[in-house]
Order: C-alpha cells, then sequence, then structure tokens
C-alpha cells in the first residue's frame, strides 16, 4: 500500500444535495419544503407549538419536591467494604473514611459524606469506620464484628440567645 492508494470506504463521504437550484435537479423552486406556510420559510423553530392551543408539556401535571436542604451522601454497604477488604483494595487496620472508599471506589459522589449501610455481612474484626452518617443496623454489625464507628456531626448554628 501506498500514500496515493489510500481512499475512503465506499460511502463514507456523501456530496450535500444542493437544493433550489434549477428544475433539472428534482429538488428546484420549492427545495423539498412544500409550499408556503410557516415551514417552507426560513428560521422556523416550532418545538412544542400547538397553534395556540395549550402544548401538551404544560397541560401535563408536575409532580415531585426538591429539598434545597437535602444532605446528599455516597451510600456503602458493609458487604461491600468486606469484598474490598478480601480484595486488597482496603486496607482493614487503618481508619476507613470517605477518601479511603473513595479511592476503593466505592464511595461515589457524597458531596456531604459517607454512609455506612448494614446490607452483606463484616466478617473482618476490629474494622474502625470515619464517616458522616450510619445505619442503626450497620452501628451493630460493626461492634458485633468487633470493630467501631465514629460518626461525624456537622456543627448546627448556635442559637440567638
Amino acid at each position: 500500500m501506498k500514500l496515493n492508494e489510500i481512499k475512503d470506504n465506499e460511502g463514507a463521504r456523501k456530496v450535500r444535495l444542493r437544493v433550489g437550484r434549477g428544475i433539472g435537479s428534482g429538488k428546484g423552486k420549492t427545495a423539498g419544503r412544500g409550499q408556503k406556510g410557516q415551514k417552507s420559510r426560513s428560521g422556523v423553530a416550532i418545538k412544542g407549538f400547538e397553534g395556540g392551543q395549550m402544548p401538551l408539556h404544560m397541560r401535563m401535571p408536575k409532580r415531585g419536591f426538591n429539598n434545597p436542604f437535602g444532605k446528599d451522601y455516597a451510600e456503602v454497604n458493609l458487604g461491600m467494604i468486606q469484598k474490598m477488604i478480601d480484595a486488597g483494595k482496603l486496607d482493614a487496620k487503618g481508619k476507613i473514611d470517605h477518601a479511603t472508599l473513595k479511592a476503593a471506589g466505592l464511595a461515589r459522589g457524597g458531596k456531604d459524606g459517607v454512609r455506612l449501610l448494614a446490607k452483606g455481612e463484616l466478617t473482618t474484626k476490629k474494622v474502625s469506620f470515619v464517616v458522616a452518617g450510619a445505619s442503626k443496623g450497620a452501628l451493630a454489625a460493626v461492634e458485633k464484628a468487633g470493630g467501631s464507628v465514629e460518626v461525624l456531626v456537622k456543627k448546627a448554628k448556635a442559637d440567638a440567645e
């Protein structure tokens, strides 16, 4: 193969059809847009418009609520932590916190920290956690295995007295 023999695959480049270039082209005069009306003109944007009738997206009821004060926790199950300890991606001897869980690929997101959940079993002895929150079941499971959980409590603004 030489440089002058290189060419595109068949059909890789298609030449754009130039519309409105005479009757002989088959796409002359109206250029495939039909006759008259808003859609035949240039600069048309009629996405949700229904001719003066209330558009469908505005007729539909709105549902739900977005809590502006809601917390964003990365939820991590004990079973997944045990898997990572067994695989050697987590060190059970040191403290396990948000940074170590993120490095192991367990805690995605969670701008307000990590919340420990009780799904799965923790068989490793004496694992210490530093997390933003934990479920009752997770606390019980970690303490049953001989470990400890330190829950970080963010200080609320002091009430004015």
